[in-house]
């Protein structure tokens, strides 16, 4: 039996479909794609986006910012010193993009300086977001910066 070149585009379509809908398949079905979004309730987050863009501005506008820094055994975040650590208050959401399983929220609160530090026990290497969000005498702030911890 003699094929025309019409019978082998339909193979090739036929193929290519096939080829698609595996891959289709296994990432929906298999555990190890995990495809959750990075915020829950999305559309309900998106709402405050203005209300979010100006906590950003504010703490842009700041002239000494909060410095976050990444040292061998954790995590410090040091306010300026010009800001009383008793009326920062807020928490420091720390997630890692990759896996929900493992982001955590910390409460900004201080002894005597106005630093903070995370231990390195909480963290696994790799990419990790940290937002602050902080109020600190009835303005509020939100800080959002991308670390790495090896």
């Amino acid at each position: 039996m003699k094929n025309n070149w019409g019978t082998y585009i339909v193979i090739a379509f036929v193929l290519f479909i096939s080829f698609i809908m595996y891959f289709v398949l296994k990432v929906q079905t298999d555990s190890k794609y995990d495809n959750d979004l990075v915020v829950e309730e999305y559309y309900k987050h998106d709402v405050h986006f203005q209300d979010e863009m100006a906590r950003i501005q504010n703490a842009h506008d700041l002239k000494v910012k909060p410095v976050i820094t990444v040292e061998a055994n954790g995590v410090s975040i040091v306010f300026p010193a010009d800001f009383t650590p008793k009326d920062i208050k807020g928490t420091v959401a720390i997630y890692r993009p990759s896996n929900k399983k493992f982001d955590f929220q910390v409460p900004i609160s201080f002894t005597d300086s106005a630093s903070l530090f995370v231990p390195k026990s909480k963290f696994v290497g790799g990419e990790w977001y940290i937002n602050m969000e902080w109020q600190y005498k009835g303005k509020s702030y939100l800080t959002k910066e991308k670390i790495y911890v090896k």
